[in-house]
């Protein structure tokens, strides 16, 4: 049985804490959150949408399987760590970028590394939550 109030608030929430979950990525390098936190914000977005609208029509918004995410995750994240070692650093030593980025900032690696982070954490929830939800069905 779906709600209709749950619908309806769902379509304006999901935006709203998607939005939030990229705040908490991009200041996480500066201030706590980061991609832990703010990937976990995300599926929260996410798992508000299935219980309005069921697990299938919320893969369907996600255009592909979770768990397709942790591969790209862990991809970007490993990026983040060795690139230094390409300049004659040591791995996870921070890069970044000359020019700021206006409203966002200094952009480096660990910028890098939290949005892989970010990435594995929506596909690893995700990924548990949606199997948990199919096999009940």
């Amino acid at each position: 049985m779906k709600s209709i109030i749950l619908q309806t608030a769902t379509r304006y929430l999901l935006p709203i804490l998607l939005l939030f979950s990229f705040f908490l990525l991009l200041r996480g390098h500066y201030f706590p959150g980061g991609g832990f936190v703010g990937g976990l914000v995300a599926s929260i977005a996410f798992v508000l949408h299935s219980f309005a609208h069921g697990t299938e029509e919320t893969m369907k918004l996600l255009g592909r399987k979770p768990l397709s995410l942790i591969p790209i995750g862990l991809g970007v994240a490993s990026l983040a760590v060795i690139s230094p070692t390409f300049f004659g650093l040591p791995p996870m030593t921070g890069l970044w970028f000359e020019e700021k980025i206006p409203v966002i900032g200094s952009i480096g690696s660990a910028l890098f590394f939290d949005l892989g982070v970010y990435l594995v954490v929506v596909g690893v929830v995700l990924t548990i939550l949606f199997t948990i939800s199919l096999t009940k069905d």
